[in-house]
């Protein structure tokens, strides 16, 4: 993956704009908090080929990055952002690591499911 690079991303973004989508939304600090600090709170979440249809999509920040999906019934959206990758299928993939390098938050979307 390299750094995100905003306009790559939102044209990227742009391309999406109007398809049947499929999105992998993943956040956690889970294993990386509790081991250090048993007193961490442990959250995360997950959504695994989820179907969606958005109209507009945008990055913003000046990194880490946000990207925000407005769909017909509500948002979807992703900060702490760092790196992207468009992979051999046409999706966009994108991540956001911590000082580490260790993930924090994957934000992936595509016409092809992921596996």
């Amino acid at each position: 993956m390299k750094p995100i690079n905003p306009s790559v991303v939102q044209n990227k973004l742009n391309e999406f704009n109007g398809k049947e989508l499929f999105l992998h939304l993943e956040t956690t600090n889970g294993a990386y908090a509790s081991h250090k600090n048993e007193a961490a709170m442990t959250v995360g979440a997950y959504i695994r080929n989820g179907l969606i249809r958005y109209q507009h999509a945008k990055i913003t920040g000046n990194g880490p990055y946000r990207v925000g999906m407005k769909m017909d019934q509500g948002w979807v959206y992703a900060e702490g952002l760092t790196h992207y990758e468009v992979d051999g299928k046409d999706r966009l993939l994108l991540a956001g690591h911590d000082r580490d390098g260790k993930l924090a938050v994957a934000c992936q979307i595509g016409v092809q499911p992921f596996n």
